[in-house]
């Protein structure tokens, strides 16, 4: 898998790691089992002592893991530490929650039954999650804080360019008292995934990546009989109405597709503008692209990061010279981006047409797609003429409004006068080719449980 740290802004490589071996992946999956075997039976208390030290240590070294971040993958310093915060606050929602969420449930037994019908949520065991580079510590955060906290222990293979990220994920959890073994990072290869998920100590696999992975992990889980949940890619529409606030909807969209370099699943890949002010949007949305400051992201006035690779960059070019070959065109925005490093210049693709399959690829990087509709249902139209289905925002003065016609887009979040956020206390996932499952709040929680059903039956003694 070459695993290793690339700097993305001066393409230099600092360090190189290992593949693990099959017997390390072994050993690792029988640390992780015979850890469950405790760790089940430990309070749910006692499992918050553990989240809450994570997130204080999280707080207290912050510029420390945000500055592996920016190193690894190019992310602004700024939003490396924003990542690092948000982190913490999802380990804190579990402590707060956890309880609450998987405490039994009464169930209510019909009247011509006899007894006491419960449902409790009960660890699985060995879970395996597979993360993707672009947000390195609130990738795994997002699935171990509720799992260890549910009592099941985890086994990591991240990304193969972001190694430190992953290292410094398992010293955390070691240093905040979780129990050798509960959670373990692996340079895991491909084919020792499949080792894995088919151990009968290994219950479940979650992975956030593309779709290609995806589906890869998925058919091998679903051969194996093992559940798994998908966050896969995401085409957001950023849809604009004609009485959204101009200014605050055109900073807004700057943000939303470019925050992260544009390497965000959620972020506001597709901008749907209602006629009467496309080209008002579209002038002001230049002017804003153009005003940003692509550079050295340990710099606090870069406000556009490189890529997190070159690799990476290369691609996002090759998609936009495709788009152009298929009718589309491109406008490159703003200063020159650097000449070093794995830098995408800004572009804004237009007039992808209904017969451009490029209206339906996902742009990870600074590459937005803007499509003027006729009205507002036809913005919708264009909206849900995605293979994808993960986010989605719509911008209006009228909020009541803006509600309505976030319910008649299909996907898994909607945000009225907001690009897609991730919050601590927001569930996040999405439907059909972004994936299946949800992460965070109980239903992130519930994901990998078994919903156990107990029925107490006593005709003597009825309830």
């Amino acid at each position: 898998m070459a695993y290793a740290t690339t700097n993305p802004y001066t393409g230099k490589v600092v360090k190189t790691f290992a593949d693990a071996t099959d017997v390390e992946v072994k050993q690792a999956i029988e640390d992780a089992h015979n850890a469950f075997l405790s760790w089940r039976e430990i309070s749910f208390e006692e499992r918050a002592k553990v989240m809450q030290k994570a997130a204080d240590i999280l707080r207290k070294n912050s510029d420390a893991y945000a500055n592996i971040l920016t190193l690894e993958m190019g992310k602004l310093l700024s939003e490396a530490k924003a990542e690092v915060e948000l982190s913490a606050l999802i380990f804190e929602y579990y402590v707060t929650n956890t309880k609450k969420l998987l405490a039994p449930e009464a169930l209510p037994v019909a009247q011509s039954a006899e007894g006491k019908a419960i449902l409790v949520h009960e660890p699985l065991g060995v879970l395996l999650c597979i993360e993707p580079w672009n947000f390195p510590y609130y990738q795994i955060a997002r699935i171990i804080a509720p799992q260890l906290s549910a009592g099941n222990t985890m086994l990591l293979k991240h990304a193969s360019n972001v190694p430190q990220s992953a290292a410094a994920f398992e010293a955390l959890m070691k240093e905040a008292g979780l129990p050798e073994g509960a959670f373990r990072n692996l340079y895991a290869t491909r084919s020792q995934i499949e080792l894995i998920i088919n151990d009968p100590r290994v219950h479940g696999v979650a992975l956030t990546g593309s779709e290609d992975a995806g589906s890869i992990v998925a058919s091998q889980a679903g051969k194996a009989l093992k559940k798994s949940t998908m966050e896969l890619g995401g085409a957001d529409a950023f849809v604009v109405l004609a009485d959204a606030d101009m200014k605050k909807t055109v900073d807004w969209a700057v943000f939303g597709r470019h925050w992260n370099g544009g390497q965000v699943c959620v972020s506001s890949k597709r901008m749907i503008i209602v006629d009467e002010v496309y080209d008002k949007f579209l002038e002001s949305y230049t002017k804003g692209v153009a005003a940003l400051k692509a550079g050295d992201p340990l710099d606090p006035a870069t406000t556009l990061a490189p890529l997190s690779s070159l690799t990476a960059a290369e691609e996002v070019k090759e998609k936009i010279r495709k788009a152009v070959a298929l009718g589309a065109k491109a406008q490159e925005v703003g200063p020159s981006v650097p000449n070093q490093g794995a830098f995408v210049q800004p572009t804004i693709l237009t007039d992808v047409g209904e017969d451009n399959p490029a209206r339906y690829w996902e742009f990870f990087g600074p590459v937005s797609m803007l499509f003027r509709a006729k009205d507002e249902a036809d913005a919708v139209r264009i909206a849900n003429d995605s293979p994808f289905g993960l986010g989605g925002s719509v911008f209006t003065s009228n909020p009541e409004h803006g509600l309505e016609v976030a319910k008649k887009i299909s996907t898994g979040m909607v945000f009225v006068n907001h690009p897609t956020m991730v919050k601590a206390d927001l569930p996040f996932g999405g439907v059909r080719r972004s994936g299946y499952g949800r992460e965070l709040l109980g239903l992130g929680i519930k994901e990998f449980v078994n919903h156990k059903l107990i029925d107490v039956v006593d005709i003597d003694a009825p309830f």
